[in-house]
Protein backbone atom coordinates (compact mmCIF):
# COMPACT_ATOMS: atom_id res chain seq x y z
CA UNK A 1 0.00 0.00 0.00
CA UNK A 2 1.38 3.85 -0.91
CA UNK A 3 1.80 6.02 1.79
CA UNK A 4 -0.80 7.83 -0.12
CA UNK A 5 -3.44 5.02 0.27
CA UNK A 6 -2.55 4.34 4.02
CA UNK A 7 -3.86 7.87 4.33
CA UNK A 8 -6.86 7.65 2.43
CA UNK A 9 -7.38 3.92 4.10
CA UNK A 10 -7.05 6.56 7.66
CA UNK A 11 -9.43 8.87 6.21
CA UNK A 12 -6.95 11.42 6.27
CA UNK A 13 -6.25 13.79 4.06
CA UNK A 14 -2.61 16.00 3.37
CA UNK A 15 -3.26 19.83 3.93
CA UNK A 16 -3.52 22.35 1.37
CA UNK A 17 -0.59 25.30 1.72
CA UNK A 18 -0.83 27.25 4.69
CA UNK A 19 -3.38 30.36 4.12
CA UNK A 20 -1.39 32.92 6.32
CA UNK A 21 -3.91 34.35 8.91
CA UNK A 22 -3.99 38.53 6.77
CA UNK A 23 -2.38 36.82 3.49
CA UNK A 24 1.24 37.20 4.73
CA UNK A 25 3.56 35.89 2.31
CA UNK A 26 7.24 34.35 4.39
CA UNK A 27 10.73 34.74 2.65
CA UNK A 28 11.66 31.25 2.60
CA UNK A 29 10.66 27.83 1.03
CA UNK A 30 8.65 25.16 2.60
CA UNK A 31 11.07 22.07 2.07
CA UNK A 32 14.63 23.31 0.80
CA UNK A 33 15.82 20.25 -1.28
CA UNK A 34 19.43 19.51 -1.40
CA UNK A 35 20.60 16.16 -2.99
CA UNK A 36 19.23 13.13 -1.32
CA UNK A 37 18.19 15.69 1.35
CA UNK A 38 14.96 17.61 2.13
CA UNK A 39 14.60 20.39 5.02
CA UNK A 40 11.42 21.18 6.08
CA UNK A 41 10.30 24.20 7.56
CA UNK A 42 8.15 24.52 10.78
CA UNK A 43 4.68 23.76 9.96
CA UNK A 44 1.55 24.51 12.12
CA UNK A 45 -1.54 21.89 12.73
CA UNK A 46 -3.82 23.18 9.63
CA UNK A 47 -7.03 21.94 8.45
CA UNK A 48 -6.90 20.27 5.22
CA UNK A 49 -8.20 23.28 3.11
CA UNK A 50 -4.84 24.98 4.78
CA UNK A 51 -6.36 27.28 7.41
CA UNK A 52 -5.24 26.96 10.87
CA UNK A 53 -6.47 24.23 13.01
CA UNK A 54 -8.26 24.82 16.32
CA UNK A 55 -8.11 25.04 19.26
CA UNK A 56 -4.94 27.31 19.61
CA UNK A 57 -3.51 28.04 22.73
CA UNK A 58 -1.06 26.77 25.54
CA UNK A 59 -0.70 23.32 26.46
CA UNK A 60 -1.17 22.23 29.71
CA UNK A 61 -3.29 25.60 30.39
CA UNK A 62 -5.66 26.25 27.25
CA UNK A 63 -5.39 22.45 25.80
CA UNK A 64 -4.43 18.72 27.44
CA UNK A 65 -2.06 17.13 26.26
CA UNK A 66 -4.00 15.08 24.31
CA UNK A 67 -5.19 18.01 22.33
CA UNK A 68 -1.73 18.74 22.30
CA UNK A 69 -0.77 15.16 20.45
CA UNK A 70 -3.99 15.83 17.13
CA UNK A 71 -2.64 19.06 17.17
CA UNK A 72 0.69 17.52 15.93
CA UNK A 73 -0.91 14.87 14.13
CA UNK A 74 -2.58 17.87 12.12
CA UNK A 75 1.14 19.34 11.59
CA UNK A 76 2.11 16.29 10.53
CA UNK A 77 -0.60 16.19 7.41
CA UNK A 78 0.62 19.96 6.84
CA UNK A 79 4.11 19.09 6.51
CA UNK A 80 3.02 16.09 4.22
CA UNK A 81 0.80 18.18 1.95
CA UNK A 82 4.28 20.42 1.52
CA UNK A 83 6.13 17.10 0.69
CA UNK A 84 3.33 15.78 -1.61
CA UNK A 85 3.81 19.35 -3.92
CA UNK A 86 7.28 19.04 -3.71
CA UNK A 87 8.43 15.87 -4.49
CA UNK A 88 5.09 14.59 -6.14
CA UNK A 89 5.07 11.06 -4.25
CA UNK A 90 4.91 10.65 -0.70
CA UNK A 91 6.81 7.48 -1.19
CA UNK A 92 9.74 9.21 -2.73
CA UNK A 93 10.42 9.69 1.07
CA UNK A 94 13.30 6.95 1.86
CA UNK A 95 13.65 7.56 5.31
CA UNK A 96 12.61 10.33 8.16
CA UNK A 97 15.89 11.44 9.60
CA UNK A 98 15.10 14.22 12.47
CA UNK A 99 12.17 16.16 13.93
CA UNK A 100 12.65 18.75 15.54
CA UNK A 101 9.07 19.60 17.96
CA UNK A 102 7.85 22.63 19.51
CA UNK A 103 5.48 23.01 22.10
CA UNK A 104 3.37 25.81 23.05
CA UNK A 105 3.84 25.16 27.03
CA UNK A 106 1.95 26.82 29.90
CA UNK A 107 4.68 27.47 32.62
CA UNK A 108 5.35 24.12 34.64
CA UNK A 109 3.82 22.01 31.76
CA UNK A 110 6.53 19.17 31.39
CA UNK A 111 5.08 16.62 29.47
CA UNK A 112 6.04 18.08 25.95
CA UNK A 113 7.21 14.02 24.35
CA UNK A 114 3.87 12.66 24.37
CA UNK A 115 2.38 15.97 22.65
CA UNK A 116 4.96 15.57 19.81
CA UNK A 117 4.14 11.94 20.36
CA UNK A 118 1.22 12.61 18.02
CA UNK A 119 3.61 13.58 14.76
CA UNK A 120 5.95 10.38 14.97
CA UNK A 121 3.09 7.78 15.54
CA UNK A 122 1.23 9.07 12.40
CA UNK A 123 4.71 8.94 10.40
CA UNK A 124 5.42 5.44 11.86
CA UNK A 125 1.75 4.82 11.27
CA UNK A 126 2.13 5.62 7.86
CA UNK A 127 5.96 4.22 6.90
CA UNK A 128 6.59 1.50 9.01
CA UNK A 129 9.51 1.33 11.76
CA UNK A 130 12.62 1.74 8.75
CA UNK A 131 11.75 4.63 6.71
CA UNK A 132 9.50 6.25 9.77
CA UNK A 133 12.08 6.14 12.44
CA UNK A 134 13.64 9.68 12.92
CA UNK A 135 15.53 11.65 16.02
CA UNK A 136 13.55 13.31 17.44
CA UNK A 137 13.78 16.59 19.89
CA UNK A 138 10.58 17.61 22.02
CA UNK A 139 10.77 21.22 23.46
CA UNK A 140 8.64 23.55 25.11
CA UNK A 141 8.05 27.39 24.07
CA UNK A 142 7.05 30.13 25.23
CA UNK A 143 4.72 31.43 22.57
CA UNK A 144 4.72 30.24 18.81
CA UNK A 145 3.11 31.68 15.86
CA UNK A 146 -0.54 32.33 15.71
CA UNK A 147 -0.80 31.21 19.27
CA UNK A 148 -0.78 27.64 18.05
CA UNK A 149 -0.37 24.55 20.66
CA UNK A 150 2.76 23.29 18.16
CA UNK A 151 5.26 23.55 15.08
CA UNK A 152 7.41 21.05 14.18
CA UNK A 153 10.09 20.83 11.63
CA UNK A 154 12.12 18.00 10.10
CA UNK A 155 14.56 16.67 7.85
CA UNK A 156 14.02 13.39 5.59
CA UNK A 157 16.06 11.67 2.92
CA UNK A 158 14.75 11.66 -0.92
CA UNK A 159 14.80 8.62 -3.15
CA UNK A 160 16.16 9.38 -6.88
Amino acid sequence: MTVRESLTHLGLEPAGALKSPGGRAYPFVWVRRRGPRACISGHLPLNPDGTLAQPLGKVGVDLSSEQGAQAARKAALAMLGSLERELGDLDRIAAWVRVFGMVNAAPGFTALAPVINGFSELILELYGPERGAHARSAVGMAELPFGVPVEIEAEVEVAS
